[in-house]
């Protein structure tokens, strides 16, 4: 009995040593966890430079957001060129008021996926609501917009106008993650704004000539897409393309600019004239290689965004990047139909990027998705409250047409429901 006794209690001080041993200290649990946060979180550096000839161009530098406010963990940064028209007042509200616009459409209490995944919506809402209450003000300023959001190794893009962001991965080829809106460019675009009830023709002259780019009338603008512009038809929507990647943890580079530099560049040319610089000198260097190339002739402005890997990540051994063919660029460039969202891992046959979202439907409804909201709620896109008598369905028919109207959410207010049928041709928000 006695020896018994004795064996389990040299079995339960064994046990004892034993689990002592693989305890870990917590100042060695801290540090690994600081070790894991910096591989999950970019280090990220910017430049910025331009070359102004009317000063309607600007960018957006924010490194510091927080998704939720003063949580350090949850901090992004946001970035952005605007390139203005007409005047400079819509770019310099659309800097000082879209990033806000956007973050009201989603609730800071979703964790960091949800919120992720809710970002592509909540940016055409701020898109929206931001061109909506520009125009109220009545100018006649427009701008286009390139707006992209950075969290931790997932980039998200959305654009309005021909501004441009294309993406310069390690070890993989060079990709455009927008789209260009100039009717030029865009037959979907057109036949979308001829629908709904615009024209797309030249300039004419004297003798019935046609002269310069295609542009809507009335107007006269060669994009159909853009922020403000008050004095063109709604059917020039504000409603962005938006394209969701995850790089890895080799990094890459982004490279934004107004269409001062990439209507002398290609984007492989714009990429290849800054390789190996730093993101401040590389942004000097594709504005002066765009001058050399066509001169001043507009506002030429350029953003360098590069996301560095932690210093001990070792990447594997991968091959140089592959010239991208033309057929191969165009499909790339313009992929996402009236009402498509890709999920898939096209780009990343070596795990370098992984595509996570992309759509490009300029159609409200589409984009806005379903949400079965049955108590008091936001309007989707202007956030003011409403209740849901009050509220009217993004998926509801025209205005005046209360037999299609359905209880399916989101919600939009009396004033949001009007402009969403103005831009899709069915009911006029101002005469002209």
């Amino acid at each position: 009995m006695g020896s018994n006794h004795l064996h389990k209690s040299r079995q339960r001080a064994k046990a004892g040593h034993a689990k002592i041993a693989s305890m870990v200290p917590l100042a060695s649990l801290l540090k690994l966890e600081k070790e894991n946060d910096k591989l999950e979180t970019p280090a990220i550096q910017y430049g910025q430079a331009f070359q102004a000839k009317k000063g309607e161009d600007f960018i957006l530098v924010k490194l510091d957001c927080q998704r939720i406010p003063g949580d350090g963990s949850s901090t992004f940064a946001a970035f952005g060129v605007l390139d203005g028209h007409n005047g400079a007042s819509a770019a310099i509200y659309a800097k000082e008021n879209l990033l806000q616009d956007v973050l009201s459409a989603i609730s800071p209490t979703l964790c960091r996926d949800e919120w992720l995944a809710a970002l592509p919506r909540a940016l055409v809402a701020g898109f929206v609501k931001t061109d909506k209450d520009f125009q109220q003000k009545g100018q006649t300023s427009g701008t286009t917009a390139t707006f992209v959001v950075i969290d931790r190794w997932t980039v998200t893009v959305a654009s309005v106008g021909d501004s441009r962001c294309i993406l310069d991965p390690q070890g993989c080829d060079i990709s455009t993650l927008t789209v260009d809106h100039r009717f030029d460019d865009n037959e979907e675009e057109r036949d979308r704004v001829t629908r709904s009830g615009g024209e797309v023709g030249r300039l004419s002259i004297a003798g019935g000539a046609e002269i310069g780019p295609l542009r809507c009338w009335p107007g006269g603008l060669c994009l159909s897409r853009s922020i403000g512009d008050v004095d063109v038809g709604e059917y020039i929507v504000p409603i962005p393309h938006v394209k969701q990647i995850k790089l890895s943890k080799a990094g890459g580079r982004l490279i934004m600019a107004s269409d001062g530099v990439w209507d002398a560049l290609s984007c492989e040319k714009a990429a290849s004239c800054c390789r190996g610089l730093s993101a401040e000198v590389a942004a000097r260097q594709v504005v002066k290689e765009s001058l050399r190339v066509r001169g001043l002739r507009d506002d030429t402005t350029c953003l360098v965004v590069d996301l560095l890997p932690p210093d001990n990540y070792f990447p594997l051994s991968l091959p140089p990047p592959k010239k991208q063919g033309k057929v191969k660029s165009w499909l790339f460039g313009w992929r996402s139909k009236e009402s498509t969202a890709i999920v898939a891992n096209k780009l990343g046959d070596m795990g370098i990027v992984e595509e996570l979202f992309e759509e490009g439907s300029a159609m409200l409804a589409d984009r806005l998705g379903s949400d079965a909201t049955t108590s008091l709620f936001n309007c989707a896109i202007c956030q003011i409250h409403i209740t849901l008598s009050e509220g009217i369905s993004v998926h509801a028919g025209s205005f005046f047409s209360m037999t299609n109207r359905t209880l399916e959410g989101p919600f939009l207010c009396t004033s949001c429901k009007a402009k969403k049928d103005a831009m899709e041709g069915k009911q006029p928000l101002r005469g002209y």
